[in-house]
């Protein structure tokens, strides 16, 4: 373990900021009636301390720290998601990222006469891993326009095609103030406006579920093995070699901070983690 000076906190036992191990997992900032304050995750648990503590971003929160609790995980993946889960459950006065969210919005295509059109969709109508016609996943309607007008503005599309505004005999403003390539007054080929629009939407394509059913996804360190349990992007649990035992999620529905934790390592591999499927008994 690499030695870091800790620097001197008054209200905070330096004895046990020094005993933080230097591994991953989530560390929990406590204040007086020891309801937590701020949860936090790192693969390096005490260096993230102290990087909260000598820095200026967090000195609010930490001024009114007076301890810090630590639960260590096998690897990064069993951090995030148990970061991910204790903020939703125990809502820390400093955390607002990884709340729970009720309502996710989608943008699926729909054809409208002769051209492609993003439609808004609710969480109602997304069913995330049985479709790939989705794009994008948003914490509300209003994150979905901004996300089309930045598109527009990188790729040159037409807000009257996209529902963004009506369509004048002019055209868009856009295409008034040369920024739209005229799709909208017949000056381009709609077919090209479609094109630039479905490539722009692409890197924000929902991926379907590569599984027929649930896996393990493997994480160790040293002897210690914990295997988390994905369905359909749903986080069910962990199991422990420690103690042998699985830890159900306490919420085990699609959750948006969960999918963009578990797609990379699972779709792409990223990690370079062991994944298994369940084959039933």
């Amino acid at each position: 373990m690499n030695t870091v000076p800790v620097p001197d906190i008054h209200h905070l036992d330096p004895v046990m900021i020094a005993q933080l191990p230097s591994v991953p997992g989530v560390y929990i900032f406590r204040g007086e009636t020891a309801l937590p304050l701020y949860i936090g995750k790192s693969i390096d648990i005490r260096a993230r301390v102290l990087s909260h503590i000598r820095g200026e971003e967090k000195s609010r929160m930490i001024a009114q720290a007076r301890s810090v609790d630590y639960i260590e995980t096998a690897g990064d993946i069993g951090a995030q998601l148990l970061e991910s889960r204790l903020i939703k459950d125990q809502k820390p006065l400093y955390n607002i990222r990884l709340r729970r969210v009720k309502k996710l919005y989608s943008i699926r295509l729909a054809q409208k006469t002769t051209y492609l059109v993003p439609q808004i969709v609710s969480s109602q109508e997304v069913i995330v891993g049985r479709t790939d016609s989705l794009y994008g996943l948003f914490r509300s309607a209003g994150a979905v326009r901004s996300k089309l007008e930045e598109l527009a503005e990188t790729h040159h599309l037409c807000h009257g095609l996209l529902g963004l505004e009506k369509i004048a005999h002019r055209g868009c403003f856009r295409f008034q103030i040369k920024k739209c390539l005229g799709a909208c007054v017949g000056q381009e080929d709609v077919k090209q406006h479609d094109h630039r629009l479905v490539a722009g939407l692409e890197e924000l394509k929902i991926h379907i579920w590569p599984y027929e059913g649930p896996v393990e996804l493997i994480e160790q360190r040293d002897s210690w093995v914990q295997r988390h349990r994905i369905d359909q992007w749903r986080y069910l649990g962990t199991w422990c070699s420690r103690d042998n035992q699985f830890m159900a999620a306490s919420e085990q529905g699609f959750d948006l901070d969960t999918y963009k934790i578990l797609v990379r390592p699972i779709m792409f591999n990223a990690l370079q983690n062991k994944i298994e499927p369940i084959t039933p008994d």
